[in-house]
């Protein structure tokens, strides 16, 4: 195996598969890259069993074909050092080592035999196979990966539940204590289906997506799900189960309703929770008259905040008491400078949703449970 290439593009490329290389690998071979060369394209895949990634990039020049097995860590801790030049790479076929040259110099690093690399998983043929636009994926994951759960007794609320149909699909994530929806009109399907598709290859998949543009190919079957990208290939293994009914728990009849600045809102809460109890981080809000009264305090230090901000609102006067970590984060994953916030009674669950100018194709709710009040 011998050919020359970029030593910017070969450190970008195994910097974004490497990511998939977890720290507590149970077969030291997944602390490797697999690259193979062939036809004038080197392919690297990296896996930790449940996820794999597959990258590939033209090579500038090859002289012979191989596989080897490369030290993840070694590889990205050497290319880091190097500015943008070729670099000529050589493989020992016998002894398995990597020989890398440049113009004023060159390193040795100690390969391995790429057999016992894990083979990529499949899917059956009974599968469903559909073209999602970025958007809608990028949209989708960032609406609501930060509402997952890490709930090892309830492993289906670790994951973002997408749900296709014909009149829209569905991204929703919950932990129990909020939960997100998040669904895109203009992305139907000719099928109903759906998958839980966990926290890593999510967050992978977000940032792979930031540069491609267009649409994905998606297959899927029950075990296992391929995103075919520009120059990658994600295949993950799926969270199997059934996700929690969340269209039970979303109130329908909210009578009072409150728009408010988002940015003020948000910077309000952040203030008084500095005065919050630690333990609970409760924010007490007293909503009337078209205001919004925040309370925080902490009896335990004697410490107390609270700040009124304007609103515009319809209905009784509310007291509701909510988690300002849990508010922080909803707000924050809102992009609309005015926030709607629907409420039924202090008991039952608040749902927050942007206001937007203009109609949009895709629409977001974002529900938060409340907490007890005590008198």
């Amino acid at each position: 195996m011998k050919f020359t290439v970029s030593s910017s593009a070969l450190l970008s490329l195994l910097a974004t598969t490497g990511k998939v290389i977890s720290n507590k690998n149970t077969l030291p071979i997944l602390d490797y890259f697999r690259m193979e060369l062939k036809d004038g394209e080197l392919t690297v895949t990296t896996s930790d069993l449940e996820t794999t990634l597959i990258g590939s990039l033209k090579v500038d020049q090859m002289e012979s074909e191989g596989v080897i097995a490369a030290p993840a860590k070694l590889m990205l801790d050497s290319l880091k050092e190097f500015p943008e030049m070729p670099l000529d790479i050589e493989v020992n076929d016998n002894t398995w080592e990597i020989k890398i040259k440049w113009t004023s110099g060159s390193l040795s690093i100690p390969g391995a035999s790429a057999v016992s690399y894990p083979a990529v998983q499949s899917i059956g043929a009974e599968h469903k196979q559909i073209e999602l636009e970025v958007d809608t994926l990028i949209g989708g994951i960032n609406k609501t990966i930060f509402a997952t759960a890490d709930d090892e007794l309830r492993p289906v609320m670790n994951g973002v539940y997408l749900n296709f149909e014909s009149e829209a699909i569905t991204f929703v994530a919950t932990d129990a204590h909020k939960l997100v929806k998040f669904s895109s009109e203009g992305a139907a399907c000719d099928f109903s289906a759906s998958l839980i598709l966990p926290k890593k290859p999510a967050n992978l998949l977000k940032n792979l997506l930031l540069k491609e543009e267009g649409s994905i190919k998606v297959s899927f079957d029950a075990k296992n799900v391929i995103f075919e990208l520009k120059s990658h290939t994600l295949v993950c293994r799926l969270i199997e189960g059934n996700y929690p009914n969340y269209n039970a728990v979303i109130p329908t009849a909210n009578p009072n309703k409150v728009l408010v600045d988002r940015v003020e809102l948000l910077n309000g809460i952040k203030r008084v929770a500095v005065c919050s109890n630690p333990t609970t981080n409760l924010i007490r809000m007293d909503i009337g008259g078209n205001k919004i009264n925040l309370t925080a305090q902490d009896i335990d230090f004697s410490v107390s905040a609270n700040e009124s901000i304007n609103c515009s609102y319809d209905g009784q006067p509310v007291t509701i008491g909510f988690k300002s970590t849990f508010l922080v984060e909803i707000l924050s994953n809102i992009d609309t400078p005015t926030v709607s916030v629907e409420l039924a009674d202090s008991t039952r669950a608040g749902v927050f949703k942007p206001v937007y100018d203009d109609k949009q194709n895709s629409s977001v709710l974002m529900l938060l449970m409340p907490m007890m009040i005590n008198a």
